[in-house]
């Protein structure tokens, strides 16, 4: 499955269901764009250090997604499709289910606007 930054705080937090929706899973990536999220959000937390140690500690457990041409593809392709549906989504998201696309993953979210997208599968905790 693929992460989105708020799954990834809700691991960080140990939010209760989080962890048994992670043992079912095979692989567990971040997409390059949610770790730029996340170390954005972490750098203006009160509780800088506890987070920066977590994700030290944890980071090596995942494996990280970056954007490739193949990415980029599907992106745009995504984005236009949405774009004449008149259904946008922030364009972060998009970079994530555009990874979503091209590993044939499902993405963790509490983001519905993910279930608009065809051919993606959203899970929850």
């Amino acid at each position: 499955m693929i992460v989105d930054t708020n799954a990834l705080s809700a691991i960080a937090d140990g939010q209760p269901g989080i962890r048994a929706v992670l043992q079912k899973a095979t692989l567990v990536a971040i997409p390059v764009i949610v770790l730029g999220e996340y170390i954005f959000g972490v750098s203006q937390s009160t509780h800088r250090s506890h987070y920066q140690k977590w994700l030290g500690e944890n980071l090596p457990g995942f494996r990280i997604f970056n954007i490739t041409d193949e990415t980029a593809n599907h992106y745009a392709g995504l984005r236009l499709q949405l774009r004449r549906a008149g259904t946008p989504i922030p364009s972060n998201d998009l970079w994530i289910a555009a990874l979503c696309r091209e590993h044939n993953l499902p993405v963790l979210s509490r983001n519905r606007h993910f279930d608009r997208i065809e051919r993606i599968r959203r899970l929850e905790w």
